[in-house]
């Protein structure tokens, strides 16, 4: 009888547990590894909804439009066929996930309510209130506990990935992780491993994302060998409230309802919000584009928002403008009451009144752009089949270039493009992680799996011997100082607006707090539940995958998506419609730009938003603000 295949899913989230329940139910044993206790992996923050053409409300909605608006928000460097395989699954995952009883808002007819949101002028999003995320979540935990029960999944929280084991032909057998309590490194066997870490947003500070996204266990395969996919794609989000510790997301749900953006034509007007006439309003966003208006695609609205910020026009000319959705009460003249506004908004509106003090149906909210989603990650394959579909049943779907090693959700490169359209992000995690699975599951069909006791016990000491030199750290640099050094190195020279200067800059920095990194005082020595050691092993690892953000912002000499570079304002398709393949070096990583951007259904154009970024500056700003741009 043959010995039981048995596969190692790191990550908790949407992505990790689609891909454990996929390959239970195939009767494959899945050993299922989490930072946090799963409910509290970062999917639970997702507010806004899933993406889905189901076509309720008879708008003509179908999947091909729906992966036309994917391609077009991500400014075509998304290759299509697996955006469009996505977009075909899209309402059968939704079903899916009613079947599951998740609790999605219903309509009077009882039907699956949809909303819109930012790149599309259909309702195409179904949402459970402001708290979707949360409720897919739990759904899928309920799905794997029951696995959990017939000993087919394994779970284990609390547990950091340290790294993969590779046999000797280069092939993933196993992976190492360190138990968060104990502080033990124990190595683990497997057939095949599949990474659902999430993004990476700690990188920037001050992000919408859990203090847990770090984006280490991507650094370490990126250090291993993996290649890293279009590094310098990192989304910010329009709307968050600014924090001392982090800030918050304003789901992109709050403008799929109405909420609109606006600041007071004279920024420093003293009356009440809500007194100031439309007249002495500026609705810019509705300015700029008047048929997508506040559902521009996120990186249009965040720059647009910036740019009004930088020209001391935001409110009081500080950096903040109104999200306003005071307009829908029936007390001003809207057509909801505050039970229906809460019905489909109440999870967000909640945090708002609860970190500002103010009732945001009473009061517009103020908010301001923050890092949110990082597009790129680790590189993963596909294969066509027959009309260049997808060939469902090929191993190479979501695998890495390293046999066995595959990765799903937010840390794989694969589905947006230099930009994510909002509420794709849920759905590509729980696609990523059915089609992972159904790609391992051919892996494991094949002859030849890896031998993995001798390569899982020489990656346990390395592991080991590496915690143990940085526990004996005791150096003068205190690493929670440097991971604000950091932070203010990558927000401020690689956030929204980015010039050759500035990035050149922030990869000589990134050098020196490499080194520094390294030189830390870890005052906490402890053997158990240690805090400090964990923390400086992330910054090293969030500072190697910072080089890589940085030098594919460096080379990417045109704008596209979320990397806007005022040096070359405009996408140039002739030279950049390729994948930046970033591969590590102990010098720095290097760049291979041979791989083109496939382009089978829908051939790059303009995207059909009326503006772009460089429209933005020189309609917000000025046709002299892109001049000399970048130059010493």
């Amino acid at each position: 009888m043959a010995a039981q295949k048995s596969v190692a899913v790191v990550g908790g989230g949407l992505a990790g547990l689609m891909t454990a329940m996929k390959l239970a139910e195939a009767g494959i044993k899945v050993q299922l590894f989490s930072l946090v206790p799963v409910k509290r992996s970062h999917s639970v923050c997702a507010q806004g909804g899933i993406n889905g053409a189901v076509n309720l409300r008879g708008e003509g909605d179908s999947p091909y439009l729906h992966f036309e608006d994917s391609i077009t928000g991500g400014d075509f460097l998304n290759h299509q066929p697996p955006v469009m395989r996505m977009a075909e699954r899209a309402p059968a995952i939704i079903y899916l996930l009613d079947r599951m009883g998740v609790p999605f808002n219903r309509t009077s007819e009882g039907l699956l309510s949809f909303r819109r949101f930012g790149g599309t002028l259909k309702h195409r999003t179904a949402y459970a209130g402001a708290t979707t995320g949360q409720q897919l979540l739990y759904a899928l935990d309920e799905q794997v506990r029951r696995w959990e029960a017939m000993n087919l999944i394994e779970k284990r929280e609390g547990w950091e990935f340290l790294g993969i084991s590779k046999d000797a032909d280069g092939k993933c057998c196993g992976l190492v992780a360190q138990n968060l309590r104990t502080m033990e490194i124990e190595g683990f066997a497997a057939d095949a491993v599949v990474m659902a870490t999430g993004g990476n947003g700690v990188i920037f500070g001050k992000s919408t994302n859990s203090i847990i996204n770090t984006g280490s266990p991507v650094s370490i395969c990126y250090q291993q060998g993996v290649h890293y996919g279009n590094p310098e794609m990192v989304q910010i989000h329009p709307t968050a409230i600014p924090g001392e510790d982090k800030c918050r997301l304003m789901s992109e749900s709050v403008r799929g309802e109405g909420g609109r953006l606006w600041t007071p034509r004279d920024p420093h007007d003293s009356r009440k919000q809500v007194d100031i006439p439309e007249a002495d309003r500026w609705y810019f966003c509705e300015e700029l584009d008047p048929v997508y208006g506040n559902l521009l695609s996120r990186d249009l609205v965040s720059f647009a928002i910036y740019c009004v910020c930088r020209m001391g026009r935001g409110v009081q000319g500080k950096q903040q403008v109104y999200l306003d959705i005071t307009h829908l009460h029936q007390s001003r003249g809207g057509p909801h009451t505050r039970e229906i506004i809460n019905d489909k908004l109440e999870g967000v509106l909640e945090i708002y009144e609860k970190f500002m003090r103010e009732d945001p149906i009473e009061t517009p909210m103020r908010i301001y752009p923050a890092v949110h989603y990082t597009m790129g990650g680790l590189w993963v394959d596909y294969e066509k089949g027959h009309d260049t579909a997808i060939d469902v049943d090929s191993p190479r779907n979501q695998m890495t270039n390293i046999p066995g090693l595959y990765a799903a959700g937010e840390c794989d490169y694969q589905y947006h493009g230099a930009n994510r359209l909002g509420a794709n992000a849920l759905l590509s995690c729980l696609y990523g992680g059915e089609i992972a699975a159904q790609g391992v599951m051919a892996y494991l069909k094949q002859a030849n799996l890896p031998d993995t006791a001798a390569a899982v016990a020489e990656a346990v000491r390395e592991r080991q011997a590496e915690y143990d030199n940085l526990a004996k750290s005791n150096g003068k640099e205190n690493p929670y100082a440097l991971h604000a050094e950091l932070s203010d190195v990558m927000w401020n020279n690689c956030g929204i607006w980015r010039t050759q200067k500035d990035l050149l800059s922030a990869r000589g920095q990134l050098d020196e707090l490499a080194t520094r990194a390294r030189q830390c005082d870890l005052i906490d020595d402890a053997g158990w539940s240690n805090q400090a050691v964990p923390f400086t092993r992330a910054l090293i690892h969030m500072i190697e995958q910072s080089k890589a953000i940085v030098g594919g912002a460096i080379i990417r000499d045109e704008s596209r998506g979320a990397h806007f570079k005022m040096d070359t304002p405009d996408r140039n398709d002739e030279t950049w419609l390729v994948t930046t393949k970033a591969t590590w070096t102990p010098s720095g990583p290097e760049f291979d730009l041979t791989e083109k951007v496939e382009t089978n259904f829908i051939a790059p154009r303009p995207r059909k938003y009326r503006i772009n970024q460089n429209k933005v500056v020189k309609e917000i700003m000025g046709e002299e603000a892109l001049v000399g741009v970048g130059q010493s």
